[in-house]
């Protein structure tokens, strides 16, 4: 071992520091003390075993509560918060480097709903503008199950165009297109693709229950019409739908614990709800397997030629 300051070849070990008892060492020309290179580590700073961590993060993955996950781990809960946040953040890099130029046919959107720290109705004038319904817009490759992009915010026209500006940034050549009826889709769609889509909107007509079937309450209301609308090019009218993104809204209340209804255990911050939502889409796209399918959504697409684990999902974007 040679110094760092002198390059000089003789030193001596001068003690450890630190929990990891890391060595140090002395150059006995210059004394200049410097230590072994710190081992670069998938949790960054974090001072928990990485199998602790992947066994966490695994459990957040399959729907377990940030409490739940505390019991069977044994971390503390504002260490799962942490390493939520911190895999968000590297789950959302790693999606925005390999989801580009993707060759997708038929594309689908839609919104999920959710809310952060209260309902809208609760909301107060002083409360941050965060707090409040949220939306997650998705869109989905209906041939490779790629979620090629994802949004969260309200669900107003900026969020729109932030979401179809950043699908038309990813995917190359003509795409047909399918969302439902919001209607700043039309004009977000033509302004980020202009007029290089096929585009066709599905407008669902639901009825209604009663007001007082309370035995019916919770349950879906039932599809009086459904009315395709064609805004743009030449769509082709039997892939003219919705149901592989609405199939993966329910993947995403299955999978994400916050997202489950009549719960304690919605998003208290929107930066945590964003990070689930990276570490889910990057979770479905590289690691799990599809079961129509019988591999994960980027090895369909050409993305990846294995499938991944989520050391491997954490150690893909390590800084």
């Amino acid at each position: 071992m040679t110094c760092v300051k002198c390059q000089h070849s003789t030193v001596k070990k001068f003690g450890r520091y630190g929990r990891q008892r890391i060595q140090r060492y002395r150059c006995t020309s210059c004394s200049t003390t410097f230590s072994d290179p710190k081992p670069e580590s998938p949790l960054g700073d974090m001072r928990i075993d990485t199998e602790t961590a992947i066994r966490a993060i695994h459990c957040l993955l399959e729907g377990c509560s940030i409490r739940s996950t505390e019991r069977l781990t044994g971390l503390h809960r504002d260490t799962i918060l942490n390493l939520l946040v911190l895999a968000g953040q590297r789950c959302a890099q790693l999606m925005d480097e390999k989801m580009r130029r993707l060759k997708c046919k038929f594309v689908e959107s839609d919104e999920i709903w959710c809310f952060v720290n209260k309902k809208q109705k609760r909301c107060r004038k002083e409360d941050p503008t965060e707090y409040g319904d949220a939306w997650v817009f998705v869109a989905i490759d209906a041939e490779t199950k790629l979620v090629p992009c994802f949004t969260v915010g309200k669900r107003s026209s900026a969020t729109t165009h932030a979401f179809i500006s950043d699908l038309a940034e990813r995917v190359q050549g003509r795409m047909q297109l399918t969302t439902d009826g919001f209607r700043f889709y039309v004009d977000a769609v033509e302004k980020s693709f202009g007029a290089d889509i096929d585009f066709a909107q599905l407008v669902k007509l639901y009825g209604d229950y009663g007001q007082h079937d309370s035995a019916t309450k919770y349950s879906p209301s039932p599809i009086l019409e459904v009315i395709s609308k064609i805004k743009q090019g030449d769509p082709d009218e039997d892939h003219i739908s919705t149901s592989y993104v609405e199939r993966q809204n329910l993947t995403m209340r299955m999978m994400m614990r916050r997202f489950t209804r009549l719960t304690n255990a919605f998003s208290k911050k929107l930066e945590n709800l964003q990070a689930a939502c990276a570490l889910h889409f990057a979770y479905y796209n590289f690691c799990r397997i599809h079961k129509t399918l019988r591999v994960t959504p980027c090895m369909e697409a050409g993305i990846t030629g294995h499938q991944w684990s989520i050391a491997e999902l954490l150690g893909a974007t390590q800084c």
